[in-house]
């Protein structure tokens, strides 16, 4: 009996590491695709359970790293296009103003002109 049960050990064991090798290439391939990686996408890519990934402490770290990775990544790229945003709008707010600034120092500029015209027609 002792013999049945070490063939049984030895099967479970190389089954479980075929199942990691899937589940690793299957996790590699999401990542050269620039796919999301969870939990869903992993089971489905690998024909793996989600209890066996949830159940690999190992398998799972890796995953939920990788998912946070992602998230992160992303809103990095949410941050730069809104820091784009906000500083596109600062940069018309000064452009407006500074447009307001010279229509103000024109109008003044032309009165002044009109004025020394008079004083000019005067004298001659």
């Amino acid at each position: 009996m002792v013999g049945s049960t070490k063939g049984l050990k030895e099967y479970a064991k190389q089954k479980t590491q075929l199942t990691l090798e899937k589940v690793d290439n299957s996790i590699r391939e999401l990542s050269l695709t620039e796919q999301k990686i969870n939990f869903n996408s992993v089971s489905q890519l690998s024909g793996v359970s989600k209890t066996f990934l949830y159940n690999n402490k190992d398998i799972k770290n890796r995953i939920e790293e990788l998912r946070g990775k992602q998230t992160s990544r992303t809103i990095n790229q949410r941050a730069k296009y809104d820091k784009t945003a906000k500083s596109k709008d600062i940069i018309i707010m000064a452009k407006d103003k500074k447009i307001r600034d010279l229509g103000e120092e024109n109008k003044k500029l032309k009165e002044q002109l009109e004025i020394l015209r008079g004083k000019l027609y005067e004298k001659m």
